[in-house]
């Protein structure tokens, strides 16, 4: 099976804060199928991306099937907005 890639993993090169992991297992199975979701609460599109690369597991899995030499990459990152100048010392109450 082709890994299969979801949203756009790599759209932020450099990004201000970023989360990758790597998980391999020999066996998987779900007893039900899994509700998947990551967001940035306050930040827009484009300023933020997660997606995941798998290997031996759909897009979309299913109840009670074996899935071998399964392995899924994920990758969340985000670009933080630049502060209006003076918006930090407001926040801090030093100004």
């Amino acid at each position: 099976m082709k890994p299969a890639k979801k949203e756009r993993p790599d759209a932020i090169e450099r990004p201000d804060v970023e989360l990758t992991a790597d998980v391999k297992a020999r066996e998987l199975r779900f007893a039900k199928v899994p509700e998947t979701k990551v967001s940035f609460p306050g930040y827009s599109d484009d300023e933020t991306v997660s997606g995941t690369e798998r290997e031996n597991l759909p897009e979309e899995v299913e109840a009670g099937v074996t899935y071998r030499d399964a392995r899924v990459r994920l990758r969340s990152a985000a670009q933080l907005p630049v502060p209006k100048p003076g918006a930090l010392r407001r926040r801090s109450g030093k100004e």
